[in-house]
Order: C-alpha cells, then sequence, then structure tokens
C-alpha cells in the first residue's frame, strides 16, 4: 500500500516512510521530527482506509491516503474515475425516483385497495390538549392511476369534518401509502384474493376514526367501503 501525501499545491506519491520523509522535509512550512514521523508510521500501520490529517499550524494540514496506485498519475487516474462512478450512481439515484413517479401515474383505471397512515390530530377531552395519533385508513375505490388513488384518499380525509386541518398526511412515495390493483372491473372489488382489514381496525381505541353514518367510511368496522363519485362520497 502506498501514500498520497499533498499540502496546498505540494503533492507526490510515497512507496515508503523515507520517501515521505523526504516529501515532508522539502516543504519549509513543516517541522519533521520525531514525532511527526511516528504519527505516519502509525498512519500506515493501521487497518484504517480513511484519510489522515497531520496538523502543520493553527488551520493547516497534510493529507494522507492509502492508495494501490504504483505512482502519481495512476492515483489522479483512480481518482477521476472514482469521482465519475460517484456521479453516475447519483444519477441513477434519480432515476429510481423517477421512476417511482410514473409508476404512481402510469394510467390503470379501475378499483384499487389502498390503505394510508397518516398523523391525525387527537384532542384529549379531559384536557383539551392535543396530540398526533397514527391512525389507519383503508377503503377501495375507483381511480385513474395510483397517484389519482392517493389523491382522492387525501381529498376525502381533508374534508372530514371529523379529521382536524392540522393533521398530517404522507407522500404518495412513502412506506405509509399502499395501495392494491384490483381490476378495471367493479366486480373485482369483492375478489376474495383482497387483503382483509388487519387487527389494528377492530376497535375506535386503537386511534381509528369511527364510522358514524353509513354515508362515511366504516374504518372501524370488519369490512372495507367501496368509494364512488355520487354525493354520499362512501358506501358501505
Amino acid at each position: 500500500m502506498n501514500l498520497y501525501v499533498r499540502y496546498f499545491d505540494h503533492e507526490t506519491l510515497a512507496t515508503n516512510i523515507d520517501e515521505v520523509v523526504s516529501f515532508l522535509s522539502s516543504i519549509n512550512e513543516i517541522k519533521v521530527d520525531d514525532n511527526v514521523v511516528s504519527k505516519v508510521m502509525g498512519f500506515v500501520e493501521t487497518d484504517g482506509i480513511y484519510p489522515f490529517r497531520l496538523k502543520v499550524s493553527y488551520s493547516n494540514y497534510v493529507l494522507f491516503l492509502k492508495t494501490d496506485a504504483k505512482n502519481l498519475e495512476e492515483f489522479k487516474l483512480m481518482e477521476r474515475q472514482r469521482k465519475e462512478q460517484r456521479a453516475d450512481g447519483r444519477m441513477l439515484m434519480s432515476d429510481r425516483k423517477r421512476t417511482q413517479m410514473e409508476i404512481l401515474n402510469e394510467p390503470h383505471v379501475g378499483w384499487y385497495d389502498a390503505t394510508i397512515t397518516f398523523k391525525r390530530v387527537v384532542q384529549n377531552p379531559d384536557t383539551g390538549k392535543c396530540k398526533y395519533v397514527d391512525t389507519r385508513f383503508r377503503v377501495r375505490l375507483i381511480a385513474e392511476s395510483a397517484m389519482h388513488c392517493y389523491e382522492r384518499i387525501i381529498d376525502h380525509l381533508q374534508n372530514r369534518q371529523d379529521v382536524d386541518p392540522r393533521s398530517q398526511f404522507p407522500s404518495a412515495k412513502s412506506n405509509n401509502f399502499e395501495y392494491i390493483f384490483l381490476d378495471a372491473d367493479k366486480e373485482a372489488s369483492t375478489d376474495s384474493d383482497s387483503p382483509a382489514p388487519s387487527s389494528d381496525t377492530a376497535s375506535d381505541g386503537s386511534g381509528l376514526i369511527s364510522a358514524s353514518t353509513a354515508a362515511e367510511i366504516a374504518m372501524a368496522a370488519q369490512e372495507v367501503p367501496e368509494y364512488n363519485d355520487d354525493a354520499s362520497a362512501f358506501a358501505s
């Protein structure tokens, strides 16, 4: 393992400690003594691969990097390639995010079984103080895409009188929004393979919003209501 050493515009690639000492000694600002040599030797002998900085003055340091490069030109080539790979990695991450949005917006007209977990503001009747409660909301509805499905659910929740406007809703890209495209056919809403509500929807004490009328979603019931575009908004 060789060492790349840099101090401002001065740089070299050393293959042994003698070359390091010779390089440091050629710089007037750096005083090379036994303490400096000991610190460099300690860095060389460790298994660590992270950079080492030798303090020269209050704000100036000598940078040491371990490398497999045989000479300075090869080291610079390897560094350039590494930076290009990092740039490619950032581009790939951007592509993944764009692909996720494309999937959400991909047209699939039909029935969706969707669940959203949001932070609902709940007031304590005894103290009058409010707190956030994780609330699981599940429904079946017709939508043109997964994003449209998400937007319809958010729109419904924001317009419910029993949902405080201070409640916080997750992004469509988060893990708190889940959906299954059932079918373009309405009959798919009764598909036996569709997921059933989990046990945390069984009681109002779990932080779920209770269904007060037939026109509202029965979040506390053991059934998944269907969402239509008529005046009732939700019908069980």
